[in-house]
Parts: C-alpha cells; sequence; structure tokens
C-alpha cells in the first residue's frame, strides 16, 4: 500500500470496532487494523469502548445517549485520530456527539475534540492519510451500495471507488440507484417493517441485476439487512465489507455462509 502521512509521526489510531462487527463480524475489525498499519499508523483497540449510542439517541432517549457517548470520549479523547469502520456509527461520534452537551460545555468540548478527529475507515486512509492503492487482489465483478450515513452525513462517495479501482482483478459494477436507503435504519426496520422489507426488496433488485457476483459497503448493518434478503431470495451473491476485499482478507465464508 502507498501512502503518504498527512502528520510529522506515526499516527497513533484509537479503532472504534462498533458493536455489530464486534458480535457479527470480527473480521471487519482485524482487516482495519491491517489497512491501518499498512498505512503506517499504531493502532490500539480501548476495551473501555462500549455502544456509540446510536440506536439510544435515534429513539430519543437522549440521557443514555449521553451516558454512552461520555465513555466513548474518555476512552478515545487521547488519541491522534479515532477510525471507524461504519459511516452510521462514525456519522454519529462526528456529527452528533456535540449537540447531544448542548448545555453542558465541558462535555460539549471535549465532544467537539473527539468529532475534530474521528473519521470512518475508508475516508481516513483517502482523505487525511493520502492512500493511492492498497496491494489485494480479488477476481469477480463487484458492486458498490453507498450507505446513507457514511454518503450524506460524512460525505463518502469517490473515496471506496478510487481504492477499489487498485484492487487487482476487481471489475466495479455500478447498480442502479446505489445511493438509495437498503431499508435498513438500525431501529427503523423494527419500528416499520414492511416499509423496511419493500425498501430491501428493491435494492435487492437492483443487485442482482448489476449481475455482479459480490456487493460491497462501508456499513455492516446495512450489508447484514442486504444479505439476508438476497440469500432468502436465493441469489447466489456473495456480500462483503469493503475493508475485507482492500486489505485482502476475503479467504473467510462471505457473510452469511455456513463457516
Amino acid at each position: 500500500m502507498s501512502a503518504t502521512l498527512s502528520c510529522p509521526h506515526k499516527p497513533r489510531v484509537g479503532l472504534f470496532v462498533t458493536c455489530l462487527v464486534d458480535v457479527f463480524r470480527p473480521t471487519v475489525g482485524f482487516a482495519a487494523v491491517k489497512l491501518l498499519e499498512d498505512a503506517g499508523c499504531t493502532v490500539e483497540v480501548p476495551a473501555a469502548q462500549t455502544c456509540c449510542g446510536q440506536p439510544a439517541y435515534n429513539s430519543g432517549d437522549r440521557a443514555d445517549a449521553r451516558d454512552l457517548a461520555r465513555q466513548v470520549i474518555a476512552a478515545f479523547e487521547d488519541f491522534d485520530y479515532v477510525v471507524v469502520p461504519s459511516g452510521s456509527c462514525g456519522g454519529t461520534i462526528k456529527r452528533h456527539y456535540p449537540h447531544l452537551f448542548d448545555g453542558d460545555p465541558a462535555w460539549q468540548t471535549r465532544a467537539e475534540r473527539l468529532s475534530a478527529k474521528t473519521f470512518e475507515l475508508v475516508s481516513f486512509l483517502t482523505d487525511v492519510l493520502g492512500v493511492e492503492r492498497v496491494i489485494a487482489r480479488y477476481p469477480d465483478t463487484v458492486t458498490y451500495h453507498d450507505s446513507c450515513s457514511g454518503l450524506r452525513e460524512l460525505g463518502i462517495k469517490s473515496q471506496p471507488r478510487r481504492l477499489l479501482a487498485t484492487v487487482a482483478d476487481l471489475d466495479l459494477r455500478e447498480m442502479a440507484e446505489s445511493e438509495v436507503c437498503c431499508g435498513f435504519g438500525g431501529t427503523f426496520c423494527v419500528k416499520y417493517p414492511e416499509l423496511s422489507n419493500r425498501m430491501v426488496s428493491e435494492k435487492a433488485a437492483h443487485i442482482q441485476t448489476s449481475e455482479a457476483g459480490t456487493l460491497l459497503a462501508g456499513d455492516l448493518g446495512c450489508l447484514l439487512n442486504m444479505a439476508g434478503k438476497l440469500q432468502r431470495e436465493g441469489a447466489a451473491i456473495k456480500v462483503r465489507h469493503i475493508a475485507e476485499v482492500l486489505a485482502g482478507m476475503t479467504d473467510i465464508p462471505a457473510i452469511g455462509e455456513p463457516d
């Protein structure tokens, strides 16, 4: 991997793993560590980290969201950067944490400082470290889903495509309406299951029409949702987090496949 560091020392990065990665797909975390270390970072994974608080925040439970945010801030504020392999969790920390502490100047200042150095994984590699290519091979045609939070809150669109273009033997084929929500939305799919199912059904149709062999995205929640729908429909499309492909860690079963 080729990278140009934007800071004069070896960056000390705190990896915010996310709940879904920790419980359902630890390989994404290991892939993130590999990508960051290959780019010249020192990576640590604080044991004290907890949920970012997004489910509580989205449900209007600001008290519990603040309690969780305080734990995250305390665990990560001493790092040079905080990197998250998820646009939704990254967006929560970067865009919403400061507003959680309106009226509490001390914690708001700490939240703003953390926000300023928090980045989604692929955005951090490209926009901060200047990574231009990866050393990986993936012999398949892939299509990419733009997850809502990463796209709309963090401006992640071209960055993953630029790095995917450097993966040997990978052919990127865009699906129709790649920027449209897959219907997951965390608690949204629980509150509005019929609407959520209709949305993911339309997304699955676009994925299959692309004739790609693999679906990629940067948010595990979206990937779990789409993988489940594709499998229920009998589609033979593999589903992976983009970090796994960029890191060359694709020797394990795809999401939803048996071990």
